[in-house]
């Protein structure tokens, strides 16, 4: 009787892991912790999938001596990172959500935003700063003080308390301007506490500004994720992570800047403070650039109608602003 043989058995090969997915950001330290910051996130929902960080180089950070506003505006941090993102050289892109457009790009959405860090603007001093002797607004600054900042909303309300304060253009990652603080070029510069903090330098903060003093750009403190519109799955893994409160702000403080449509030479600000009840109260703000004209209008409303709140703040701010300031 002949031995029946036996198939040998098949080889087990290992269920194949996920493919990596590609990351975009920016190269400064702030958008590399950042984008850790997302990246670890990620990585709690789901730990099996790879992540690889690709950094890409934006015009907004290659051209340093001048205004944004006088080479593309705010979409030059954004727009190579966005051209990535749609020809597919990376899945998903973390950008601080002021920093992008109003209205982005066809294809592009954001995905998901984070949870908000400290929205307010910080006052830095140089380590020489004399202390004024008077008892003026922002008293830590010395009268007809040299003070650097890019910003024309920073600008303007500054000016509006301080007009005898000087301005100088202040470009570069958040540890150029400290180094430039260092070397005296001026006495002083405006930061977000939220870029501080992630960077782990809260000791430069010589006085946080309250929102009544310093209105903060729309946006500031939230990151976004963005992801092409037609990535369904990328967008539906990000949604988890979609944060309620800071999608709510998001969506007010944009809606403004919607409404107004102002350019970056506009000083324009907004913030959405999240009250008891499922209520916000949104702020918003135009300014001119000299701070002669400084506007502030607040509605308050349920937080589900946070898009309509913003567009109809902007709209009673568009309409007591002079039309030279937002043409």
């Amino acid at each position: 009787m002949s031995a029946v043989l036996s198939p040998p058995p098949l080889p087990r090969h290992p269920a194949a892991r996920p493919a990596a997915l590609r990351l975009g950001t920016r190269g400064s330290a702030l958008a590399r912790v950042q984008a850790g910051m997302a990246a670890a996130a990620l990585a709690g929902l789901r730990p099996d999938v790879p992540l690889r960080e690709t950094v890409i180089a934006t015009a907004g950070d290659q051209v340093q001596d001048r205004l944004l506003a006088d080479f593309g505006g705010k979409g030059l941090f954004a727009k190579e990172i966005h051209e990535a993102l749609l020809d597919g050289r990376v899945d998903l892109a973390v950008h601080s959500l002021k920093d992008l457009e109003t209205e982005l790009p066809a294809g592009i959405s954001i995905a998901c935003v984070l949870p908000r860090e400290d929205p307010r603007d910080a006052l830095v001093l140089a380590p020489c700063c004399p202390l004024a002797e008077r008892a003026l607004p922002f008293p830590v600054l010395p009268e007809a003080g040299r003070i650097g900042t890019a910003s024309a909303r920073r600008q303007a309300q500054l000016l509006h308390a301080r007009p005898d304060l000087r301005m100088g253009l202040m470009r570069g990652n958040l540890r150029t301007r400290l180094q430039r603080l260092e070397s005296g070029d001026f006495v002083a510069t405006l930061l977000a506490v939220a870029g501080l903090k992630r960077l782990g330098l809260t000791e430069r903060i010589a006085m946080v500004l309250e929102p009544e003093v310093m209105l903060p750009a729309a946006g500031q403190g939230i990151l976004a994720v963005t992801a092409r519109s037609g990535d369904h799955r990328m967008r539906a893994l990000l949604a988890q992570l979609d944060d309620p409160a800071a999608r709510v702000a998001a969506e007010a403080e944009r809606a403004v800047l919607r409404a107004l449509d102002g350019s970056c030479h506009t000083p324009i600000g907004a913030f959405a403070r999240m009250l008891p009840g499922n209520e916000l109260l949104l702020t918003g703000m135009v300014a001119r650039g000299d701070g002669a004209f400084v506007l502030r209008r607040q509605l308050r409303g349920a937080r589900t109608d946070a898009g309509r709140l913003g567009a109809e703040l902007g709209a009673a701010l568009r309409a007591d602003t002079p039309r030279d300031i937002l043409s």
